[in-house]
């Protein structure tokens, strides 16, 4: 074969194998796209079906109780100053500090002989003025017996007759002088009211005055105690009307509101408002026989001012606040988000009581809200109940 031919066939075979080379190139580079491109299309059509992952809770109905919160300090029901009412030398200290003392134990007692002296003096000079009253007395008798027979004056009968009502009006002094004497000397033993003992602030040795500024010690009553504290004037009108519905229930908790201590009686509202605070005061009481509640202590105090029978109640969570007011996603049957418009009332802890809007038994959405839209798909988590959809305190 010539030279040239031969030259000539070698290069179109070349040519034809390069020609498949990028047919076989451009086809796998197809391939590959298209695959990918279907790929893709079929993950968004998945993601789309799957919706929008929110948490949600169920409406329910249950009994739910109002109340009201406010700070406050424990106040025992009385608080005493022990103090000396006569001037003396402190003989006996007889309380224990801390002790629980009874009415009518004796606390502490003063030198009583100085008083003893003259209660004894008083004594003495009410029988002496009693012995001249007999005798003029007698006097005055002779006289009268004797102004008859004409042998004496009416003027000596008066002059007896005066001195007779000058001994008896000193005897009803000498008989004020005794019972002054007596309660004087009565002061010399100190007694209690019945109360818890403080820190005893006077020894035995010193010389205490009754008008002294400083007490021997403080004696309080704890049983009841008391427990004033303060909420928002607003309130006023539901208190008084709790008030005249029958005795309102008050709890008192711990300072970090956690722990119940005790549970009494509101006993009063008191009759003025703060009008720098807007606040009331009002006044509850408490057995306090546990002795849980301690004069001074900050306590959070819960009114219980009614409730609310068959309410509907969702979580504080499930709460949107819109252009329109509130409002809730709900879940619709085929898993579909759809706002509901809803008016709420009172809170306690997480829940809030829904007046008008949901009947109770729709599921809400609790988690998730911000990725939603009318009608949008959604994946909905397990169910949870509304006490345990989100936590938080009493209203």
């Amino acid at each position: 074969m010539p030279k040239g031919n031969s030259a000539t066939s070698r290069g179109r075979r070349i040519v034809l194998i390069v020609t498949c080379l990028a047919a076989l190139t451009a086809g796998g580079a197809g391939y590959w796209y298209w695959g990918q491109a279907s790929a893709g299309a079929h993950a968004a059509r998945t993601a789309a079906r799957a919706g929008v992952p929110v948490t949600v809770a169920i409406v329910q109905r249950q009994d739910v109780p109002i109340y009201l919160s406010g700070l406050g300090t424990v106040q025992a029901s009385f608080t005493v100053g022990i103090h000396s009412q006569v001037d003396g030398k402190l003989q006996e200290v007889l309380f224990t500090e801390g002790q629980q003392v009874k009415k009518g134990d004796v606390l502490a007692k003063i030198d009583p002989r100085l008083f003893q002296a003259a209660l004894d003096q008083a004594k003495a000079k009410k029988a002496q003025d009693i012995a001249q009253f007999i005798s003029a007395s007698k006097d005055l008798e002779r006289s009268n017996t004797l102004v008859k027979s004409n042998i004496t004056s009416q003027q000596i009968v008066d002059q007896q007759q005066g001195k007779v009502d000058q001994l008896r009006a000193m005897i009803d002094a000498d008989e004020a002088m005794i019972q002054t004497a007596q309660t004087n000397l009565d002061y010399t033993s100190i007694t209690a009211h019945g109360g818890r003992m403080g820190v005893r602030l006077v020894d035995p040795g010193n010389i205490v005055h009754a008008n002294d500024q400083g007490s021997i010690a403080t004696l309080v009553l704890t049983r009841p105690s008391a427990v004033l504290f303060t909420l928002p004037a607003r309130a006023l009108d539901d208190i008084r009307a709790a008030m005249a519905r029958g005795p309102v229930e008050v709890t008192a908790f711990d300072q970090d509101n956690r722990r119940a201590l005790a549970t009494g009686t509101l006993l009063l509202v008191d009759n003025t408002i703060d009008q720098a605070t807007a606040t009331i005061r009002l006044k509850a009481m408490f057995p306090n026989e546990d002795d849980k509640l301690w004069p001074g202590e900050f306590v959070n105090a819960r009114v219980l001012l009614e409730t609310r029978s068959n309410a509907v109640v969702v979580p504080s969570a499930a709460i949107q606040r819109g252009p329109e007011g509130l409002f809730v996603w709900t879940v619709t049957a085929n898993s579909r988000a759809e706002p509901r418009p809803i008016e709420s009332g009172p809170a306690n802890g997480n829940l809030i009581i829904v007046t008008s809007g949901l009947n109770g038994g729709e599921r809400v959405v609790v988690d998730g809200h911000y990725k939603l839209q009318r009608n949008v798909p959604v994946t909905v988590s397990s169910p949870a109940s509304p006490q345990t959809a989100g936590s938080g305190g009493n209203s």
